[in-house]
């Protein structure tokens, strides 16, 4: 085997590990890191640990919530976000933020043009630069920009076998595990808050108590039993209704739960779903056979283009189609969560992969919707192409030509393709569809589009806006969840 084709298969089988850890890729449970929620971009950051105190890249920190620019000259650095500009000094406790000083808790710290501040200090600096409240909860390493906490209320029908409803303020995702006499789940993408009390205990001697922690970036809730605890999904994951393994009736008016230590002593009430639906997350699969209306959960791979050496076209003399991809996919991968999908990026970080490679994993994922993101500096708003396939000869069974492998799927991306001009064009967001032989589209056997996002009325500066991507995110993600029920692999 030849080191050209052996650099390629590790690059493939890195790619597919990064697929595997669906709905994203998330840091190890040893590192330390730190989870920022917005409105705009929830994402997870690397802390690193500097004379005894804890740090974070202040430019890896904003870029997901603006535009960022930085100029290193000598100790100085600055650094301009949005239209706040800022100025540090390698080694000093003090910086200049909107044209007023402020004193950090620990030296500003300058590493290869990199600029570190202390986590100790977010709090207090963060909102001159973001013009909103910060809620940062240092010692669980969770940052919270604006009113973006998800609320979560526990009712109890005591009933034999009992049933415990989770109804959260928005849908959630969390991952699932179960071991003897507990039930976990761990949020690690979704921002939700305390219920009010560390431990709440329920008047029922089989499920007996609820228990709520953060760590690490992460929200956590251990459900307490004496017989083994199953988890399924209702109200569009608004919902995770606990039973045992032999309870399945329908809940009747819950109790209220008994709330130990200080917090609300009546949790809000919300009412309970008819019936308990049965999507279960890939912590519980094993779970499936206990549940009759099991519902498809859709993994959704968005791909943004470019990325590495490959720097995609020149918007500007400093602009790179890689970088606003990969921030427009951030973007529209929380949307689609949002919504209930299960989301991979097929780059999470400015790295190179071929198009085969792209295609390849996504095959291997078995995805069930395949979703490219360009940008242009031309025109405006957004161009939607499906795949514009080559004559390859006949298929052989099952089998199909490489270069022809999405002609199964080819009526459902056009089907997914006019969804998304549709709901872009009720926005007043200019948008048209059309085919084109864009690679790797016609590679993946799953029904596959590609976004092109185009400049609106602001010109280039829109492409890295912020709020100009989640408004096309958010139309996107709306018009494949009204399409939820076409997708999937097709044979």
């Amino acid at each position: 085997m030849s080191s050209t084709t052996k650099k390629t298969l590790a690059i493939l089988l890195a790619t597919i590990t990064l697929l595997a850890a669906a709905p994203s890729a998330l840091p190890s449970a040893d590192e330390k890191h730190i989870s920022v929620y917005s409105p705009v971009a929830i994402y997870t950051l690397p802390v690193l640990d500097r004379a005894g105190r804890e740090y974070v890249g202040l430019l890896e920190l904003l870029e997901p919530l603006g535009r960022v620019r930085t100029q290193s000259e000598g100790r100085r650095w600055r650094l301009r976000y949005n239209a706040v500009d800022a100025e540090f000094v390698a080694g000093s406790t003090r910086a200049r933020i909107r044209g007023r000083d402020f004193d950090f808790i620990a030296p500003f710290l300058l590493e290869n043009s990199r600029g570190l501040v202390p986590l100790s200090s977010l709090s207090g600096f963060l909102p001159r630069f973001l013009g909103s409240p910060v809620n940062f909860r240092e010692s669980a390493r969770r940052l919270f920009v604006g009113d973006v906490g998800i609320q979560i209320s526990f009712q109890l029908d005591p009933s034999t076998p009992p049933r415990l409803a989770l109804n959260f303020s928005a849908p959630v995702n969390p991952t699932i595990s179960t071991e003897p006499g507990k039930l976990r789940m761990v949020f690690k993408r979704d921002p939700v808050v305390s219920p009010g009390s560390q431990s709440i205990s329920f008047d029922n001697q089989i499920i007996t108590h609820a228990t709520y922690s953060e760590n690490n970036g992460d929200a956590e809730i251990d459900l307490a039993g004496n017989e083994p605890l199953l988890a399924s999904f209702s109200n569009n994951r608004r919902t995770i209704m606990i039973s045992t393994v032999m309870g399945s009736a329908v809940p009747q008016t819950p109790a209220t739960p008994n709330v130990v230590g200080p917090g609300p002593q009546n949790p809000t009430q919300t009412p309970p779903p008819s019936a308990p639906g049965a999507n279960i997350p890939p912590g519980n699969a094993n779970n499936n056979a206990n549940n009759n209306n099991n519902v498809h959960r859709v993994l959704a791979i968005v791909d943004p283009a470019h990325g590495g050496e490959e720097r995609g076209a020149a918007l500007t003399d400093k602009l790179a189609e890689k970088d606003v991809t990969l921030g427009f996919a951030r973007l529209l991968r929380h949307e689609l969560e949002m919504r209930g999908f299960a989301v991979a990026l097929l780059r999470d970080a400015d790295t190179t992969s071929t198009l085969d490679q792209r295609a390849a994993a996504a095959n291997v994922a078995r995805a069930g919707i395949y979703i490219s993101l360009h940008a242009v500096a031309q025109g405006s708003g957004a161009r939607v192409y499906t795949a514009l396939l080559p004559v390859e000869g006949t298929s052989k069974g099952i089998f199909h030509p490489w270069n022809a492998a999405q002609a199964p799927s080819l009526p459902v991306s056009r089907i997914v393709s006019a969804a998304i001009v549709t709901e872009m064009q009720q926005r007043e967001f200019p948008a048209q569809g059309s085919s084109a032989s864009l690679r790797p589209l016609n590679n993946v056997f799953m029904p596959a589009v590609a976004v092109e996002l185009a400049p609106g009325a602001n010109g280039i500066a829109d492409l890295t806006s912020a709020n100009y991507q989640q408004r096309a995110a958010s139309a996107i993600a709306n018009a494949i969840a009204s399409v939820r029920d076409r997708l999937g692999v097709q044979q």
